[in-house]
């Protein structure tokens, strides 16, 4: 990952990740807003790429109490939420503020955080298989 960028996963947590850097959204240029809302939406949708329609997965930028935070969170339908939090530090120059490549690889270990809660969840003696 290009430095300056730190995704945490979290799973079997009700939070979202670190706290913001210190930067607020009314540090960000219009066009800074837009591009890192897009990018955080892309995550989302290539994340709904990689699951089934019963996993919910959303996406959130805002303002917190140390900062920009940024989050995109999957709810499968067993097992616990699994989230990835998002620390900006921003290239003023930079157009695409999450690279394509980044994004993709966001995406791909929240979906696999996720059907990892599913597998333990109904591996577990909790659950009796409906079917095999």
């Amino acid at each position: 990952m290009r430095s300056g960028y730190q995704w945490v996963m979290n799973a079997n947590t009700p939070y979202a990740g670190p706290q913001g850097a210190g930067i607020t959204g009314d540090d960000l240029s219009a066009g800074q807003r837009r591009s890192l809302r897009t990018s955080v939406s892309r995550i989302a949708a290539r994340t709904r790429d990689f699951l089934p329609d019963e996993f919910v997965v959303g996406s959130e930028v805002r303002d917190g109490r140390d900062g920009l935070q940024v989050t995109v969170a999957v709810r499968p339908p067993v097992g616990n939420p699994v989230s990835a939090g998002f620390r900006p530090d921003f290239d003023a120059d930079a157009d695409d503020l999450i690279p394509a490549d980044e994004r993709d690889e966001v995406a791909r270990g929240l979906a696999a955080s996720a059907a990892l809660q599913v597998k333990q969840v109904m591996t577990s003696d909790k659950y009796t298989p409906t079917a095999r």
